[in-house]
């Protein structure tokens, strides 16, 4: 079984304000303009929906306005995804291809590369169990982490006095790397800006 990473460039602060903001004139707004979207997830998670789970909006809903939240754990994805959502609406999605896509430990197979640049302060494996902001419940699908500002200034600072380059790492791990590094790059445009990425 393979799976997906999708990161987003974004300000990471105010995204994660966005969670208990009891923002109706935003869910107005996502349910007129990303109805198609909403009623897609719902299908595709039909089978949770009919065994309790709430619909894309209700969680979306949840996640605004702080809970109430569903006591089900095999729910809290629904929760896991809405907050994504909110990544998509606020955020640029960058690109993955490197990345989805992945089997097994690739994630950590990349940290070794980063780290063998002189990267440590920044991890693409903590993508993958960060977790939501809170009160959001805990679900391991998706995974969720973020590479703050801070991290992000000081991976740069790392990958510059190291002095390497990602053409020291075998091919496939110079790909990935560097794609890494362009998201360094385009976050560090902007001091409030970091990334919240999802893995699933």
């Amino acid at each position: 079984m393979s799976s997906s990473l999708s990161a987003y460039l974004l300000d990471t602060a105010a995204t994660r304000a966005l969670v208990g903001s009891r923002d109706d004139q935003l869910l107005d707004m996502i349910r007129t303009r990303f109805g198609d979207d909403l009623a897609r997830a719902d299908r595709s998670h039909s089978w949770e929906i009919e065994q309790g789970a709430p619909t894309a909006y209700e969680a979306l809903r949840a996640v605004v306005h702080g809970g109430p939240f569903s006591e089900g754990e095999s729910h809290a994805s629904q929760y896991g995804y809405a907050y994504m959502q909110l990544c998509e609406l606020t955020g640029s999605f960058l690109p993955n291809d490197r990345f989805t896509p992945h089997r097994g430990d690739w994630l950590s197979v990349v940290d070794d590369g980063l780290e063998a640049l002189g990267i440590t302060a920044v991890s693409v494996a903590s993508f993958g169990y960060g977790g939501l902001p809170a009160p959001l419940p805990y679900t391991w699908i998706p995974g969720c982490g973020e590479w703050t500002p801070e991290q992000i200034a000081k991976a740069l600072e790392q990958y510059e006095a190291a002095g390497k380059t990602p053409s020291s790492l075998d091919p496939e791990t110079a790909e990935a790397a560097d794609q890494c590094l362009t998201w360094l790059h385009h976050a560090s445009a902007n001091p409030r800006h970091g990334l919240i990425g999802f893995v699933f």
